[in-house]
């Protein structure tokens, strides 16, 4: 592709590319992305627990968890639609500002979840407002990511990108452990009864003190340097994602499955592990929520971890690495992984799991970014992060709860496994994107 900007020199140069200070970066891109993660965590933890009792209370415990883990899946086909809407505005008219709105339509949706009446109240018509207000948030959710880690990539220094997309990365793990550990002192104080009633709104509705909180802090920040070098260089395009499907279509393939895993790892180790050790293994919810947070430490040290790695040996080793170990975890932890109340098994499943998962995760935020050139990188990006949320989160826990069930904890292995090999191709028709000019 024809160099049509500065290089990067020559850009540094320019007073259009002054940048955030580094507290700036981080809040903007992390404290965001932990809101978004907030939101959708708090979700995951209800339709795996509550939500089968709330909006299908009609039906066998089995169907009425499969059913509510499937409302879980509706943000996920939401989310492409998300990272083409906020990827065309982020590309055309700033990250900032497709930043704020994503983030205001993720909370206002998140609160309307919260003051939603149950089946019990509103009957079918209680279903369908939960799947559209999923859906809302989904969009929300597809817009987030990939402006985030633009924020925190098109403010590094020479050298140091993967370590600053690993600012937004973090936002995964602190989200998680700040919905769940919500959930854990709800439940330690309420009754599963009044959980049931209302304990399980309330994450939701606090969702909106949390939203108020990150846009503040988002609309402090400048628009990113590189987006306004590509302003006053006139290398804005209007239809970005004409662009980005007719020239990067190859990368939006690439970048898609070598997510895959990533997303349908992390949704086993969480939310179908929620409902899998609390109706099989004999786990009761505070119990297991309490040692997801453990392990979720564990996670987020190995997201910065990796993405040092990354910066010094490059995304394609670190990620190539990880997506082999957990093929072998796939094949392994079934043994493991069964029997009632079996601690040893569970934390082995969960910590080691994390800890794959982390380094995984981590140089995603910058390799899929590298994939694109300035000018195409919001939606690229976007397009590329939520399409693999299908291919690789969207039914996961759906697809593992039911091969559990017809042919055994071996067969989720299996299906971790086929998934880990799939990135694996992917990574390996990927070129580095360790040394790629960031300017073009």
């Amino acid at each position: 592709m024809e160099n049509t900007t500065p290089t990067y020199d020559s850009a540094v140069k320019s007073e259009t590319l002054q940048r955030d200070p580094v507290k700036t970066v981080i809040l903007a891109s992390m404290i965001g992305t932990a809101i978004e993660f907030f939101d959708f965590y708090a979700y995951g933890t209800a339709s795996a627990t509550y939500f089968p009792n709330v909006f299908f209370p009609s039906l066998t415990p089995t169907i009425a968890m499969i059913l509510s883990l499937l409302t879980f899946g509706v943000a996920f086909v939401a989310r492409p639609l998300g990272s083409l809407l906020f990827g065309h505005f982020g590309d055309k008219l700033g990250r900032k500002r497709a930043l704020v709105v994503s983030l205001l339509l993720m909370g206002v949706s998140t609160v309307i979840i919260g003051l939603l009446p149950g089946y019990k109240t509103l009957g079918i018509s209680a279903i369908l407002l939960l799947c559209l207000a999923r859906f809302i948030q989904g969009i929300g959710l597809g817009g987030e990511w990939s402006g985030a880690v633009l924020v925190a990539t098109e403010n590094a220094p020479k050298g140091k990108r993967a370590l600053y997309g690993a600012f937004p990365e973090l936002g995964a793990p602190i989200g998680f452990f700040l919905s769940n550990g919500l959930f854990f002192l709800l439940e330690s104080f309420l009754t599963p009864a009044q959980m049931n009633t209302f304990g399980w709104r309330i994450p939701f509705l606090a969702s909106a003190v949390l939203v108020i909180v990150g846009l503040w802090v988002r609309r402090k920040m400048q628009e990113t340097p590189l987006f306004r070098l590509a302003q006053q260089q006139n290398n804005v395009q209007k239809a970005p994602l004409v662009e980005v499907f007719r020239k990067n279509w190859r990368q939006v393939i690439q970048g898609t499955l070598t997510m895959g895993v990533a997303y349908t790892f992390f949704f086993l180790l969480s939310t179908w592990s929620l409902s899998y050790a609390t109706t099989s293994l004999g786990f009761n919810n505070k119990e297991w929520l309490l040692l997801l947070m453990a392990a979720i430490i564990v996670f987020a040290l190995m997201i910065v971890y990796s993405s040092v790695l990354a910066d010094k040996f490059g995304r394609k080793k670190v990620l190539i690495t990880g997506t082999i170990s957990i093929i072998t975890f796939a094949f392994v932890f079934p043994f493991f992984f069964q029997g009632q109340h079996n601690l040893l098994g569970s934390l082995f499943f969960l910590f080691v799991g994390f800890f794959k998962m982390g380094i995984v995760y981590g140089p995603i935020g910058a390799l899929l970014p590298e994939l694109f050139p300035t000018s195409t990188r919001y939606s690229g990006a976007g397009i590329a992060y939520n399409m693999s949320a299908i291919v690789g989160a969207a039914f996961a826990p759906t697809i593992a709860s039911f091969l559990v069930d017809e042919w055994g904890i071996h067969a989720v292995g299996i299906y971790l496994a086929v998934m880990a090999t799939i990135s694996l191709i992917a990574l390996i028709t990927t070129k580095e994107t360790k040394s790629v000019d960031y300017t073009k």
